[in-house]
């Protein structure tokens, strides 16, 4: 059995990656990287249907066959591709298919978009500096406000044919829908990880016409999870750490952070963690020592999104932390926090969690 499909047996009470939380009128996913509020009680079905324009049947003779029925639309939303309909974290919507003009309010759907070779007219940012490498990336589109502070008028201005909100922009779903066709791409919570990650890949497949190219991503990733999570069965234990200045957060199977358990097969220093907490819970030095965990992966929220504080590798190297095995064995993994902690619900994004799990093994 594949990862990928191995993966959705874990069941619904799997929550997706800190990277994949609603919006929460803060700088935290509600999280797979995961996750909250949504303006929608219902989970958007697996499957979105596509709908296709009704034939137009000529009369014989008809000397307008030759002219078109009518004029193309210039309206917002207008496309050649005809349209489908999308079941998503905020309800049900029909969107064109093919999109020219698209404004994404989400960092890790416009990453994840860049993979795919899909262009962004409009971006709202979190405000956060990110990688040089997607300095360019995340400058190109026209500024569009935040993703919790939206410039409409500039949005307006775009007239975009579609708009994709995500995670932190969740909540604002009603204003963008009154402006032009929107999805809301936050994973469903319902599904394991992995399930709602490929969903998600596979409706932005379905919109701009790329199935097969997205089909061919999320082979690939099923065979490199699939690897990974086959060598760290005898790898020991792992606890997840988050530093923000000098509090310290734990999180363990279940939560924002849990694919490290849930999907890629590390065994948890601490089964007891509460998976419904999106902050983690605070912890204490004596309690990393006392749980002891063989590898710990560590997410440095201060340095993510930009905030003057003590970074993770001081707050960590004291008396106690020294004594634990993974510091022991120099297997504490300061993380990629870009892929796990802001776009944990791309295609680098997931790519960069699975090269710190590699960094973490024997």
């Amino acid at each position: 059995m594949s990862a990928l499909r191995r993966s959705r047996a874990l069941g619904a009470s799997i929550v997706a990656l800190g990277l994949v939380a609603a919006a929460c009128g803060d700088d935290e996913p509600a999280d797979t990287e995961a996750v909250a509020a949504s303006t929608s009680t219902d989970a958007p079905a697996d499957e979105p249907v596509a709908t296709d324009a009704p034939a137009v049947t000529e009369a014989p003779g008809d000397e307008s066959a030759d002219e078109p029925s009518e004029e193309p639309s210039d309206e917002p939303g207008a496309a050649a591709g005809g349209t489908v309909v999308i079941d998503h974290y905020s309800g049900s919507d029909e969107v064109p298919v093919d999109p020219e003009t698209i404004v994404v309010m989400d960092l890790g759907m416009l990453v994840t978009l860049d993979a795919l070779g899909i262009e962004a007219d409009g971006f709202g940012s979190l405000g956060t500096p990110v990688p040089e490498q997607y300095q360019a990336l995340v400058d190109a589109p026209e500024p569009v406000g935040t993703a919790f502070e939206p410039d409409y008028e500039a949005i307006n201005a775009l007239e975009p044919d579609l708009i994709i909100v995500a995670t932190r922009s969740s909540a604002t779903y009603p204003e963008m829908s009154e402006i032009a066709p929107t999805v809301d791409l936050t994973f469903d919570e319902s599904l394991d990880p992995i399930a709602a990650f490929e969903q998600r890949h596979e409706q932005l497949g379905q919109i701009f016409g790329i199935e097969d190219e997205v089909a061919a991503e999320l082979e690939a990733l099923d065979a490199e999870i699939e690897a990974l999570a086959a060598r760290t069965g005898d790898a020991g234990s792992a606890l997840i750490v988050l530093t923000s200045g000098a509090e310290v957060s734990a999180y363990g199977a279940g939560s924002r952070f849990g694919m490290v358990h849930d999907v890629f097969g590390y065994a948890a220093a601490d089964e007891t963690l509460q998976t419904e907490e999106t902050h983690g819970e605070v912890v204490s030095f004596e309690y990393l020592l006392d749980v002891n965990p063989d590898v710990m992966f560590v997410v440095d929220r201060s340095a993510a999104i930009g905030e003057e504080a003590e970074g993770a590798e001081t707050i960590l190297d004291n008396e106690l932390v020294n004594q634990t095995n993974a510091w022991q064995n120099e297997r504490v993994v300061y993380v990629d926090a870009f892929s796990w902690y802001l776009a944990g619900n791309s295609i680098p994004g997931l790519r960069g969690v699975m090269a710190d799990i590699e960094a973490s093994l024997p």
